[in-house]
């Protein structure tokens, strides 16, 4: 299978159709090996238009749906972003090759050491993607402050954790999908000590399992 070639039709039949138009977001998807940050067995599927399962209760989301994610979090070359349940690594790339600089938090070692092939072949700058281990809701604070935190799934709320470890402007990406309810992608501010958040589009993602409520975590 020729994987450069269908990374570029995932661009023109997926990505472009459904108004991602940042030059940066499509280049980053052509070039970026997404059939590398799966399992050998599903790279055939990798490109497809769909959630594909990681198991372990993980997905790599849609093509589609990480692009727009990226897309309304506007990065911005120098940027410190944080990338929360970050799986095996494929959005975490895609924002590092944009000119961000990046870290990629994963409590999941399995999942992290499936994308270590997809990341060494992204052509990345050094020092672009740091890969840190840790629990996803309490994000990664001595990394902080972020001026971008994009969280790689579904959660039923943001967690005032990762609230805190943006800077002042800092923008805050998710998909919000309280249980029962229709999920939406969010954007998210913090300016003046508060956050505030807006939605951006509906998609219906896979619960990130280290977000389910539990006796004890609160979620705002």
């Amino acid at each position: 299978m020729d994987f450069a070639e269908a990374r570029r039709r995932m661009v023109d039949g997926q990505v472009k159709p459904n108004r991602v138009t940042d030059p940066r977001i499509l280049l980053a998807m052509q070039e970026v090996p997404r059939e590398l940050f799966v399992p050998p067995a599903l790279r055939t599927r990798a490109l497809a238009d769909e959630d594909l399962a990681l198991g372990r209760g993980r997905v790599l989301l849609q093509p589609m749906t990480i692009a727009r994610m990226i897309q309304i979090a506007t990065p911005r070359p120098g940027e410190r972003v944080l990338v929360v349940s970050a799986g095996t690594g494929y959005g975490a790339a895609l924002l590092a090759h944009m000119g961000v600089t990046v870290i990629a938090l994963e409590d999941d070692a399995v999942l992290a050491d499936m994308g270590g092939a997809g990341i060494a072949a992204s052509g990345l700058a050094p020092g672009a993607l740091r890969r840190e281990a840790g629990l996803a809701p309490g994000g990664f604070p001595a990394g902080a402050p972020y001026d971008l935190i994009l969280v790689e799934g579904a959660v039923p709320a943001v967690p005032p954790a990762l609230v805190e470890q943006l800077a002042e402007g800092g923008r805050l990406v998710a998909i919000r999908q309280p249980p029962g309810e229709v999920g939406a992608a969010i954007i998210g501010r913090r300016v003046g000590g508060s956050f505030s958040a807006t939605q951006a589009f509906d998609v219906q993602g896979t619960p990130l399992p280290a977000f389910a409520p539990r006796p004890g975590f609160s979620l705002a």
